[in-house]
């Protein structure tokens, strides 16, 4: 080889060798992923889902009172983000019914008649049945040990007359069941239906001593039916849960069959409950 060509080539290999060092950082330089803050749960959502989630939740808790009217530019500036993703969030609403828009007047929040929300809880009934049962027929060891932790996590609070965090215990099984079931038209259904449970979700637990424990207690028979893989009976026992929960919420009536199947029940709702 020529003195020129082999010149020429140890030019190259030292270049490519500075050029390796410049790209390869040094040790100094490496992030921990410890040092690294995870996602919160509300981080991983879209900016349409949380001001769906924030409006949803002003409007079952009265914050926005039904017949209140409402614009995509007022709730953005409210919420401090763009009109976008309130536009999306409000189209949602307005498909579950919580938002009504007529031509010429605008959007206003929906009026919940008792007649309305006892047929939203109807419907809830037979889907929480439904996700149960789907559940029980191809439940993993692992799913089951998702459920048994948040149950533990309920019995804590049962213990402790927790109620604020036992009705998110609560909320976080039966979430944690639907994202089980793998059917995502259950699961956005049944987000939506669920909604309309808040105007009468603490009564049960505040109004009626000893529910919480009862309530515990039902879970773990439904959790029990879908360990055995009995799609039959954990949809019964759902049903039935679901069922006396929202009879003693005042969301729905107590029907003569209800009142044979669901044992127990306090006598002062022996008789059909006025609705809210």
């Amino acid at each position: 080889m020529a003195v020129s060509d082999r010149g020429r080539n140890e030019n190259l290999q030292l270049s490519s060798s500075k050029a390796e060092a410049l790209q390869t950082p040094r040790a100094t330089q490496i992030v921990s992923p410890r040092n690294l803050p995870i996602f919160s749960a509300d981080e991983m959502l879209s900016l349409s889902e949380r001001a769906y989630r924030r409006l949803r939740d002003a409007i079952t808790s009265g914050t926005l009172p039904p017949h209140t009217s409402v614009s995509e530019r007022t709730l953005a500036l409210q919420l401090g983000i763009s009109a976008q993703p309130v536009r999306e969030a409000m189209r949602r609403l307005e498909t579950e019914g919580m938002i009504v828009t007529a031509p010429r007047r605008g959007s206003t929040i929906a009026d919940f008649s008792a007649d309305r929300l006892e047929e939203m809880g109807l419907i809830r009934i037979g889907l929480e049945g439904s996700a149960a049962a789907i559940l029980a027929h191809r439940a993993t060891e692992e799913q089951v040990t998702r459920l048994k932790d948040q149950m533990t996590m309920m019995a804590h609070y049962t213990r402790n007359a927790n109620l604020v965090g036992l009705a998110k215990g609560n909320q976080g099984f039966h979430e944690i069941l639907h994202e089980c079931t793998g059917n995502v038209l259950l699961i956005r259904t049944l987000e939506a239906v669920r909604a309309y449970e808040q105007y009468g979700r603490d009564r049960n637990l505040r109004s009626w001593p000893g529910e919480p424990a009862r309530a515990l207690r039902e879970h773990g028979a439904i959790l029990a039916a879908i360990r055995a893989h009995n799609p039959d009976l954990a949809q019964q026992r759902m049903r039935d849960h679901v069922e006396r929960a929202l009879i003693l919420g005042g969301l729905v009536r107590l029907s003569p069959d209800a009142a044979v199947r669901l044992r127990h029940l306090p006598q002062s709702v022996r008789s059909p409950l006025p609705l809210k």
